[in-house]
């Protein structure tokens, strides 16, 4: 480890609350409320009546628009599937959803690779279940959106949970249908300290960040993009854009997704389904990871991989998939040409 890294130590940043921002939540919906009431209001009745009557009158939306398969419990998953060729798919963290990996599922569809990613089941635009929000649901989901598509000879793709998941999946399933993996910024083997990872991050941080969810939930995810894109660091070019784009994705999220899965990401133990891994494994990681510190996730699951090789991006933090999305695409395709 080296001096950055030590003088950081581990845990999760204190995280400066904004007050008024001018795209939160309670003013998008009074806004949204206002137009709407003045809308409705200026029709004639006459109007009103074609109003009702035009949705069935309108044709049925095509699949792609949105495109859903069942989990076995009957909860609807909607997922993504672009391109054609050897198949990419891809498990996002918390408290994203499928377009955090937009950048490189476009870039890989356009060089000859079908790319698939689903929300996470209470994410996006999956359903919003009270139960299920552990990993291993989360991985019986990915099993069932691969058994359903049929696809094989693939290579998946996690990023922060959504690498706990894949790492899981290959535990409870198997890897049968899976030829190398990629681990970005992911939370193997785990994350909460205790006597035997005594380099954990304290159970106190994902207290204050379940504490956070419930207090304000919008205002906490518009913060919490400042060390996820390392938006609080001397320099950062990280725009506000981006932040807001993370405040969307994560307020798409159910509140029991948004609570619950901090519980699944952060205590659960994927040590036992890494060393049950032997396909090809690349794991990318920032050394600058806020989230996720490097020295108690990459550095120890390239270890108990068997065939791993570890990439590290200096001063990277963990929403690199955003931040430095061209080192990750060519990466990306490197491996997935070796």
């Amino acid at each position: 480890m080296d001096k950055h890294e030590q003088d950081k130590g581990p845990g999760l940043p204190a995280i400066e609350p904004q007050e008024d921002q001018p795209g939160s939540r309670r003013r998008f919906v009074a806004t949204s409320l206002g137009l709407a009431g003045a809308a409705a209001a200026a029709l004639i009745p006459a109007e009103r009546a074609l109003a009702v009557d035009a949705p069935s009158m309108s044709p049925a939306p095509p699949r792609e628009v949105m495109t859903m398969i069942m989990a076995r419990d009957g909860t609807r998953i909607y997922y993504k599937d672009w391109g054609t060729g050897p198949v990419v798919v891809f498990s996002h963290g918390w408290p994203l959803s499928a377009d955090a990996f937009e950048d490189q599922m476009f870039f890989l569809a356009q060089n000859g690779y079908r790319v698939i990613a689903h929300d996470r089941r209470g994410h996006g635009r999956s359903a919003q279940t009270w139960g299920g929000n552990d990993l291993d649901t989360y991985a019986d989901d990915l099993g069932n959106l691969l058994d359903t598509l049929d696809v094989k000879k693939v290579t998946l793709v996690g990023h922060s949970t959504g690498g706990g998941e894949v790492v899981r999946y290959i535990g409870r399933h198997g890897a049968k249908r899976v030829a190398k993996i990629v681990l970005i910024g992911a939370i193997p083997p785990v994350m909460i300290k205790s006597d035997s990872n005594p380099g954990g991050t304290p159970k106190e941080a994902f207290d204050g960040l379940r504490k956070s969810v419930q207090a304000d939930r919008a205002q906490f995810f518009y913060d919490l993009s400042a060390p996820f894109y390392g938006a609080n660091r001397p320099g950062s070019k990280v725009s506000e854009g981006v932040r807001r784009s993370f405040q969307a994705q994560g307020l798409q999220a159910g509140m029991p997704a948004s609570y619950f899965c901090v519980k699944a990401f952060s205590e659960t133990d994927l040590t036992a389904d890494l060393k049950k891994i032997l396909v090809p494994a690349l794991i990318l990681h920032g050394d600058d990871d806020q989230i996720v510190p490097i020295a108690d996730s990459a550095m120890l699951s390239s270890k108990l991989l068997k065939n791993a090789k570890l990439i590290v991006y200096p001063g990277a933090p963990h929403g690199m998939c955003t931040t430095e999305k061209d080192k990750v695409n060519a990466d990306l395709l490197a491996f997935l040409k070796s």
